[in-house]
């Protein structure tokens, strides 16, 4: 990595975990300011939550070419200002209407701005230290989100609507904060696609670009891993498992804020020693084992609902479940964004990015209208699902590592075993040529 290249991911980094760290002042706070500060009810705050998910599904199938054709940079800085306008507008919105606006507009700006910043870290990176550089920033997300939240906590007050205001122009100010980061950045020249002059092209180029994703193997495949990941994991989050939580095991909302605590915990400190174990290995193995890790968690989870009387047992049960989680988070960060970037054509990088992210929204919002409802009523039938698509996880990511290249399974390893192998050419010794007699004059041979 060069000085210019290691300038620009360092830049990329500390904005982004400035953005995280308003963005924690805000998200567990989010329906509690809908439903109850702002006096709108609990279905306007489901809404606005949802909505989140409906504007990225809307934006995300264009922000890829505008990547790849503008580059990331002017798309990183327009969805910062779309999110800071947002938060705004949900912080001064007392009517139903202008909230619902304001909720479209930050999903919007939040999903314009995911696929833009990796990008921007590919662009920063190499096949070698992109694992590294994913790892990172969702080691400064977590860290971020997680000192946000307990700053947040500590100003919060329901009965005081202007520390919602103040937590809520944090996270607006935190977003121009990245904008004007991210502009500062001086990018190493990317691909791009260049614009066609008619609108016929331009369709026919769209639809080629989605042609040529849609055949690569490998990406259907680790899409459709992406999806039952994050389908069994950040889909029940704040949705099925906080309610199989609370219903099945008896768990109160406090210890559910100890469980997402320890879930951070286990990232922030463990990230970079699980990224010592992993960067050398399959990427493959890798996903396959957090399936099973993830496994081992539902069970764990399904256990405290069979303890519930044995209230220490189960609330233990269910620590153990979120950390369980965050290990295996861990273990994917500095592995499938990296993945995407390099089975990704040079000049598609973008379009991939975003097709990964419209996977990880769609599962999103699948996964809270699915598990929400069978984790407060269909407790045992519930585990069992998740079981299942973690083992999912696990045979589909076997199945992913068959389409892989040995370099886009495993780069770090690929590149070491090419340069051991490659031959080195011994020195040839000089031998003096004898005089002899010519009729050509002598030639003056330069060495180099």
């Amino acid at each position: 990595m060069t000085t210019a290249t290691g300038a620009a991911l360092r830049r990329i980094q500390t904005g982004n975990a400035l953005s995280a760290f308003g963005n924690g002042f805000t998200v567990p706070f989010m329906f509690i300011y809908v439903a109850q500060v702002r006096n709108l009810g609990a279905a306007a705050a489901g809404t606005v939550l949802a909505l989140f998910a409906v504007a990225a599904l809307v934006v995300l199938p264009f922000t890829g070419r505008v990547i790849d054709r503008r580059g990331p940079l002017p798309v990183a800085v327009a969805g910062t200002v779309l999110a800071s306008a947002g938060s705004l507008g949900i912080a001064l919105s007392e009517g139903t209407v202008a909230m619902y606006v304001s909720a479209a507009v930050f999903g919007a700006g939040l999903s314009v701005i995911q696929p833009a910043l990796a990008t921007m870290i590919v662009w920063s990176s190499t096949t070698a230290t992109r694992s590294r550089a994913f790892a990172t920033q969702f080691f400064l997300n977590n860290l971020g989100l997680g000192v946000g939240g307990l700053l947040g906590g500590l100003v919060v007050d329901t009965d005081r609507p202007s520390s919602f205001l103040l937590l809520f122009g944090i996270e607006s100010a935190m977003y121009l904060v990245l904008g004007a980061t991210v502009a500062t950045v001086r990018l190493p020249d990317g691909p791009r696609v260049e614009c066609p002059s008619h609108g016929g092209e331009d369709g026919t180029a769209a639809r080629g670009g989605l042609r040529a994703l849609l055949s690569d193997r490998a990406m259907v495949t680790l899409s459709a891993l992406g999806f039952v990941m994050f389908f069994a994991c950040y889909g029940q989050f704040e949705s099925g498992l906080s309610a199989y939580a609370v219903e099945a095991s008896r768990i109160s909302p406090a210890t559910l804020g100890v469980a997402l605590a320890a879930n951070t915990a286990v990232i922030v400190l463990a990230q970079f020693v699980v990224l010592r174990l992993v960067e050398r290995r399959r990427r493959s193995r890798v996903m396959a084992l957090v399936g099973l890790i993830w496994t081992v968690a539902w069970l764990v989870a399904g256990v405290s609902g069979l303890v519930a009387d044995r209230h220490a047992l189960a609330v233990a049960a269910i620590i153990s479940t979120y950390a369980l989680f965050g290990l295996g988070e861990a273990m994917l960060s500095p592995t499938v964004a990296p993945l995407v970037a390099d089975l990704a054509p040079a000049r598609m990088v973008g379009r991939y990015n975003s097709a990964f992210a419209l996977v990880k929204q769609l599962a999103l919002a699948v996964g809270p209208a699915v598990g929400g409802p069978m984790g407060a009523t269909l407790h045992g039938p519930y585990i069992v699902m998740l079981v299942l698509c973690s083992l999912g996880v696990t045979v589909l990511a076997l199945l992913l590592g068959r389409r892989l290249t040995a370099e886009q399974d495993n780069p770090l390893r690929a590149s070491l075993v090419v340069a051991a192998s490659m031959p080195v050419r011994p020195v040839e010794e000089v031998r003096p040529v004898p005089a002899t007699r010519s009729a050509e004059p002598a030639r003056t041979v330069r060495a180099g």
